[in-house]
């Protein structure tokens, strides 16, 4: 079966240069520890939703969740811990939220798992497991960004939390890549149904990723392009009303403008000087890079 992976924000830059710049900035890496702490907690009530759809059946997803739930708990607990422990904040983190995002991105089809119980479990499934992926991939970059910054008791604490968590959620992935490979090996039918989700699934999180990433300008058209992305992993009949329910919320972004707005201050507050000479001409080159891109593709 395909094996999707997330790829580069705007496919450019990787998880290691995000976190490179992320733990030379104690107030930005204190912010991205607290996103963590809110993702792995949200899970908890997000895959005690799919249980409590699943109303017992089967049994022995029912115990794996419950499993799953228990570690998700388990990672926001040490990371609350942790951040307590630095001083830091452990509230609704700033900014543009992923999961948020990757909800609203979700499709309109509700599968009842009491008449269609495959199609209900490869779509809970995938969307797991791509969330998962994703989670992976930024831990393991996270340590690795650590391992080659100062070696402060900080740091050194930061890692060695994060350690004790990425060896579970790869667990997760395998986990998830295990049952949708079962269901795969039932029919042609199963496996063209799983490829088509992981297809629509990883487009969704890619998506859903770059939205609480970019606030440069011009993010509205790219959030627009993202959208068609996602909906042409969709069968042909499906794609005009998923796109039109969802592109004036895409093209307005109030949550986009909002962030931006509390980056502008925090920049501002923080060095006006740099504000100037860095975050303006960040925010303008959002657009001027997609250009050059587009011009270098012709």
């Amino acid at each position: 079966m395909t094996v999707a992976y997330p790829r580069k924000f705007q496919n450019t830059l990787s998880a290691r240069d995000v976190l490179k710049q992320v733990v030379s900035d104690r107030e930005i890496h204190l912010i991205t520890l607290n996103r963590y702490r809110y993702s792995e907690q949200r899970s908890c009530k997000d895959l005690t939703d799919v249980i409590e759809r699943l109303n017992g059946k089967p049994p022995e997803l029912i115990r794996d969740l419950s499993h799953h739930i228990a570690d998700e708990a388990r990672h926001a607990m040490w990371l609350t811990d942790l951040l307590v422990d630095l001083g830091a904040n452990v509230g609704t983190p700033p900014g543009s939220s992923y999961i948020e995002e990757f909800e609203r991105l979700l499709d309109s089809e509700q599968y009842d798992p009491a008449q269609d119980l495959d199609s209900f479990l490869i779509s809970a499934i995938a969307a797991i497991n791509v969330t998962e992926k994703r989670g992976c991939e930024y831990f393991s970059a996270h340590i690795y960004a650590l391992k080659q910054a100062p070696q402060t008791a900080e740091n050194i604490k930061i890692r060695e939390t994060i350690e004790k968590i990425l060896p579970e959620e790869a667990g997760h992935v395998r986990w998830g890549n295990r049952w949708l490979a079962q269901i795969a090996d039932k029919s042609l039918e199963h496996r063209q149904k799983v490829e088509q989700a992981k297809h629509k699934y990883a487009a969704i999180e890619q998506a859903a990723f770059e939205s609480g990433m970019d606030i440069t300008l011009g993010a509205e058209l790219r959030r627009v392009a993202n959208l068609v992305e996602i909906a042409n992993t969709m069968p042909v009949w499906e794609r005009p009303q998923y796109f039109m329910e969802r592109l004036p919320q895409t093209l307005l972004a109030p949550n986009l403008q909002f962030t931006r707005i509390q980056a502008a201050q925090r920049a501002w507050q923080r060095d006006p000087e740099a504000f100037f000479n860095k975050f303006v001409p960040m925010f303008i080159n959002g657009v001027q890079k997609r250009e050059n891109q587009s011009q270098s593709s012709k």
